[in-house]
């Protein structure tokens, strides 16, 4: 026998009751991994080849007993048993082993704590490792951790199990096995059974009690019962009756055989639920307005299915359907801005039910808002057809006196350029060096009073159009003064100029 196969040669298994794996009597007093150690590159174990093998290390170390929860803790499971083998079942299908708290819930039925606990205990025991540590920050999307399926390294030594370092480079979690003592053989062939199992939810015993109470009740009333105490519907399981059936099968006599009047046995279908749905209840009457309302309304949007059907049970119950409800809100008055849709839709349907309280008004108050809709469609049809009309129509003549004056310029200079003659320059126009205007002494009043009305309004475009000097000899140096003082105001940054 070789110098490793020696110390696994006293291992003697022993049956626990608790899971039904073996453990051997050469074991190490405790196993217990430290927090500090629970990470991929402190961990002294190795890394398992795959969920089998995992799962192989896990009914040891549940068979086994050597693995207790901290006693510091007031609450949580107090030993490895077959829950914590269930969450590791659902581990050991995962690649890369991702698992976030949610899932495992789901999977295995137990509460978010009571999987945070067994996590820790699969960690504690060695067996898992953390790769990535989640991360929960408020704000941010909760990031699920990244374990490292392990295998302890007291579960080599128990079952002489071998291993190699292929890779000197290579971290100690990558030793590769190379074999097995003879001693190790036939509890490591007990372990791959356990791992093939399942470990399912056990029964509760109200669920276990339930087939044969009903056994029970079936045979007091004279139901020929199954020889088995639980009662299946299927033809697999036949048993056999002290009373036979066909001793009380009872026949209509011939007299309603030829009239038709015997009932069948055989329940009929209702018509009403073959031709279609199920009528459907108060509350569900509530949730089908309260899903349409959120459908049909902008404003209710996002809003809870659940809380609309509570604001709205009033109506809803009052046979109110959603064009009801649309005609009410357009009497009551829509808000711009919608803050809380649930709330608005509570202040603006109280008492709804009460005002319109048969269906006349309600049908009175449908076609008065479907009328207010159509006037207001053919509002905005001319509308556009008005705005259209402005911008593809013929022009129009500015009411501005000094912009009429500019597009007077401008097709005088066109008809000068079209009739041949000479143009005048531009540039010498923006310089200020304008021709003298020859206008009359009714023309400059029309001016001075236009400029003066713009004066009024904060506007100094008529004045500051020309030249300083053609500007003080058509409008005068007041009005000029007065033209330059607001524009010094309207450029500063401590007055703002209005309109009334």
């Amino acid at each position: 026998m070789s110098a490793v196969a020696a110390p696994a040669a006293a291992m003697i298994p022993a049956a626990r009751s608790a899971v039904g794996v073996v453990e051997a009597a050469v074991l190490p007093a405790m196993l217990y991994v430290p927090e500090v150690e629970q990470w991929l590159s402190t961990s002294t174990g190795r890394i398992a080849p795959e969920g089998y093998s995992w799962m192989q290390a896990v009914h040891w170390v549940a068979g086994a007993g050597l693995y207790r929860p901290r006693r510091y803790r007031s609450h949580g499971p107090r030993s490895f048993g077959p829950t914590t083998v269930r969450v590791a079942q659902e581990l050991a299908q995962l690649s890369p082993c991702h698992p976030g708290i949610g899932y495992l819930v789901r999977r295995t039925g137990l509460s978010e704590r009571s999987v945070e606990y067994h996590l820790g205990m699969l960690r504690e025991a060695g067996l898992l490792a953390y790769v990535v540590r989640g991360t929960r920050v408020s704000g941010e999307t909760a990031q699920a951790s990244e374990f490292a399926r392990m295998i302890p390294v007291e579960f080599d030594r128990a079952l002489g199990i071998r291993t190699v370092l292929r890779d000197e480079d290579a971290p100690a979690y990558t030793r590769a096995v190379t074999g097995i003592a003879e001693a190790g053989r036939e509890l490591m062939a007990k372990l791959a059974k356990k791992a093939a199992r399942k470990v399912r939810k056990p029964r509760s015993k109200t669920a276990s009690k339930a087939p044969v109470r009903g056994a029970r009740r079936g045979a007091e009333q004279g139901v020929a019962a199954a020889v088995s105490d639980e009662v299946r519907c299927t033809p697999m399981q036949v048993g056999t009756s002290g009373r036979s059936t066909a001793s009380v099968t009872s026949l209509p006599p011939e007299s309603k055989l030829a009239s038709g009047g015997s009932k069948s046995p055989t329940a009929k279908k209702s018509k009403s639920k073959a031709a279609g749905r199920r009528k459907l209840n108060t509350v569900g009457r509530r949730f089908q307005l309260a899903k349409e309302l959120t459908q049909e309304l902008d404003w209710l949007r996002g809003c809870s299915v659940p809380r609309i059907a509570w604001v709205a049970r009033a109506v809803a119950d009052a046979g109110w359907t959603v064009t009801d409800v649309k005609a009410w809100l357009h009497f009551r008055g829509e808000a711009a801005h919608v803050r809380r849709g649930s709330g608005l839709l509570a202040v603006l349907l109280a008492g709804a039910e009460n005002v319109l309280d048969t269906p006349a008004k309600r049908a009175d108050a449908i076609e008065q808002w479907r009328g207010a809709q159509e006037a207001a469609r053919r509002h905005r049809i001319r509308q556009v057809r008005a705005r259209t009309e402005r911008y593809e129509g013929d022009w129009q003549a500015p009411s501005s006196r000094s912009v009429q004056l500019e597009v007077e310029a401008a097709f005088a200079q066109v008809r000068e350029i079209s009739s041949g003659g000479r143009h005048r320059n531009q540039d010498h126009a923006a310089d200020g060096q304008d021709a003298p205007l020859e206008m009359g002494e009714q023309e400059r009043k029309d001016l001075v009073a236009a400029a003066a009305g713009e004066l009024m309004r904060g506007e100094t475009t008529l004045i500051t159009c020309f030249s300083p000097e053609t500007a003080v000899r058509i409008f005068g140096e007041d009005l000029v003064l007065r033209a330059r003082q607001i524009e010094r105001l309207a450029h500063s940054s401590l007055t703002t100029i209005r309109h009334r």
